[in-house]
């Protein structure tokens, strides 16, 4: 098998690189050349006190390793794959607290307890009040002549989604919005968001969480919260999982739909004719398009729990494997011309949500309804929206963010 051309140094994490761009050249050079290939680091650069890892990019191989868990632990190193060099072990050990990081069967009993609010069922339930939502939204930012995308459109829905979902006071959607920002933006300096900070966060959106939680048993409502929390001797969370859920929900259903919103209408604008085509019949596959063409989350981690192979690779126990669902939503012998940008791709088997497995998103079709719902009110309200600016990309060592993307309403 021929090496990689790669640039001498490359790193697949260096948050550098998706601060441009998400290196769809390099991951096709790697499925040509080492679809498994060791990305050597500098010792302990990403926080885990190791060497590098190794880069994962074709589709079947992602899918394989996302459903073995017992072969590739989501707990043993944490689904993050890089943090810093400052980053601490008791600070990752915390995180396995978080659902994306544990394992089965642990992840298998919190996983049945908080998917019943997010059966067909419950979904269904929000349809109406987030379709309300979603033309309020638009309709604020018609009066605009110009503005910020993601601030006026992009970020509206999903926070106001987790708040309808859990019971959280919309006033305080915007504290939600604010806790995970800093959570997730501590690799951009232009944020000036430390780890302390970002920790910060996080501790504060848990204790509040705790104590919706502590209130609903209290004096239970008619939603989500209650039927969680009410008895933990019945099969329900603690206050605290409770907290960690909430605070997962903060990055995993809002931070992932707001950057796949953005880029779904960069794409769209960049790529007119798909613009039309939706304006004029709303085909039902868009929102799945939309979400592999973004891949909001472009890799996560698993850690090899013994000696095994991959794609005919040797990995050694302990050895970190990113999954890049970037790369394997664009892998060719599973996508027709991956480089197009087409809402009628049926089928679409793209790992957008996760590979398989007992981590596939358990808000999946919340999602896809937000992103239906939003460009349903956009391209009735204002059709005619179009480019002011190039988008400002979150600098992020496994997220593809947008901070910034200027359009004109009208």
């Amino acid at each position: 098998m021929p090496c990689p051309a790669l640039p001498d140094g490359f790193d697949f994490t260096d948050p550098d690189v998706y601060h441009r761009r998400v290196p769809l050249p390099e991951f096709a050079e790697l499925r040509r050349t080492a679809p498994v290939w060791w990305n050597a680091q500098p010792h302990g650069i990403a926080g885990f006190g190791d060497d590098g890892y190794w880069v994962v990019t074709r589709h079947e191989d992602v899918r394989e390793v996302s459903t073995r868990p017992e072969v590739f632990s989501a707990s043993l190193n944490t689904s993050i794959i890089r943090f810093n060099a400052a980053m601490t072990r008791d600070k990752i050990d915390v995180q396995k607290l978080i659902m994306l990081n544990m394992d089965p069967p642990e992840h298998t009993r919190v996983r049945q307890i908080v998917q019943r609010g997010f059966t067909p069922r419950a979904i269904r339930a929000l349809e109406r009040a987030l379709r309300d939502r979603a033309r309020t939204i638009v309709a604020a930012a018609r009066g605009k002549e110009t503005g910020d995308f993601v601030t006026d459109i992009a970020c509206e829905l999903p926070l106001q989604a987790i708040a309808e979902l859990i019971g959280v006071p919309q006033d305080d959607r915007s504290r939600i919005f604010d806790w995970s920002n800093k959570m997730i933006a501590y690799d951009d300096p232009e944020l000036a968001i430390t780890e302390e900070v970002g920790s910060t966060a996080a501790a504060e959106l848990i204790s509040y969480a705790m104590n919706l939680a502590a209130a609903r048993k209290e004096c239970p409502a008619q939603d989500i919260v209650s039927r969680l929390v009410a008895a933990e001797d019945e099969g329900n969370l603690a206050s605290d999982e409770f907290g960690f859920f909430v605070l997962l929900l903060a990055v995993a259903g809002n931070e992932t739909t707001r950057n796949a919103i953005t880029h779904g209408m960069h794409a769209f604008l960049t790529h007119p004719g798909q613009w039309e085509l939706y304006k004029r019949e709303r085909p039902g596959t868009a929102a799945e398009e939309i979400v592999r063409w973004a891949t909001p989350v472009v890799s996560f981690q698993r850690t090899a729990t013994q000696d095994t192979t991959l794609g005919g690779v040797r990995i050694g126990k302990g050895q970190r494997v990113g999954l890049f669902y970037a790369s394997a939503n664009h892998d060719p012998e599973v996508f027709e011309d991956p480089g197009t940008f087409d809402i009628t791709r049926d089928p679409n088997p793209h790992l957008g949500f996760g590979g398989g497995g007992p981590h596939f998103c358990l808000g999946k079709w919340l999602a896809v309804l937000e992103i239906d719902l939003i460009f349903q009110a956009i391209a009735d309200t204002v059709p005619d929206i179009a480019l002011a600016g190039d988008p400002r990309r979150l600098r992020s060592a496994w997220l593809n963010g947008v901070k910034e993307l200027r359009v004109r309403y009208a």
